[in-house]
């Protein structure tokens, strides 16, 4: 027996250490080195940590931060905060990171034939009629949007970016800000009311009014098969404003305008549709 316990004693540190060893970061390839970033025009002005979220896609936020506390990402030499901005020209020090790449990452580009209306162009902003059935961005199942395609087609060194999204099945005028500046601007004209929002739609049903406001609050929500939708709440619903205009009766249809006051996701079919007219 003593000779068992003798042996036990001998092997537990031994097995201790090998456990300590497995609890341990695995060491990262010594052929990853620190790197230098120049920040670009198109990133002027904008925050550090979005930046990196941007530039390091897959690696977890909390690790980007941590690097970022520890001294490990710099600007120009020397150590800096996740809120601090951008200037073109900077330095940013990336430390040796490993980066996931996803597969299936390819996107095509949009061919000539395929290419969306360009309703107009200038250093800052690219509008465009996207058609229906195509997606603003990918997500939810769908690889890519209009978006990534054009970001394919326009080459990595162009800055290209919503400015806002329509839904899916929804054709319209989609604004793309081609830098940074332009960007922040829309948003803010967005934000402040200044930016005035106009649909045109088809519903089932003799629309009443020649004019009409809708004030419903509307709530997203997962379904049991997680499917994204929208419905009236008054309790946890947002304030979501829609101003109905009738334009023509068609026999068992009405075309109508709409002025959004809010952008809520389906805005326009869950107020019509409460409204008693379901969306077309």
């Amino acid at each position: 027996m003593e000779q068992i316990r003798s042996a036990q004693k001998e092997q537990k540190p031994s097995v201790q250490k090998q456990e300590k060893a497995r609890r341990l970061p695995k060491p990262e390839p010594q052929n990853l080195k620190a790197r230098l970033v120049t920040v670009s025009a198109a990133n002027e002005g904008q925050r550090l940590d979005n930046f990196l979220i941007t530039l390091l896609k897959g690696v977890p936020k909390s690790h980007i931060y941590r690097m970022v506390r520890n001294g490990e990402v710099r600007i120009n030499k020397g150590r800096v905060k996740v809120e601090a901005r951008l200037k073109a020209g900077d330095l940013v020090r990336i430390p040796p990171i490993r980066v996931e790449e996803k597969p299936n990452s390819y996107v095509p580009p949009i061919k000539s034939e395929d290419m969306p209306n360009i309703l107009f162009e200038d250093k800052d902003l690219l509008i465009v009629e996207k058609p229906a059935g195509m997606a603003c961005h990918g997500g939810s199942g769908i690889s890519y949007g209009l978006i990534e395609r054009m970001r394919t087609t326009f080459g990595s060194d162009q800055f290209l970016e919503l400015a806002h999204r329509l839904d899916r099945d929804t054709s319209g005028v989609i604004i793309l800000a081609k830098s940074r500046r332009a960007l922040v601007r829309l948003h803010e004209m967005m934000r402040e009311g200044e930016v005035q929002k106009v649909y045109l739609t088809l519903v089932k049903g003799d629309w009443v009014n020649d004019r009409q406001h809708v004030k419903l609050p509307l709530h997203k929500f997962l379904t049991a098969s997680g499917e994204r939708r929208v419905k009236v709440d008054k309790e946890e619903g947002l304030p979501s404003h829609s101003i109905f205009t009738l334009i023509e009766r068609f026999g068992q249809v009405s075309y109508l305008e709409v002025e959004l006051k809010t952008g809520r996701t389906h805005q326009i079919r869950v107020h019509a549709q409460a409204s008693g007219f379901p969306w077309r």
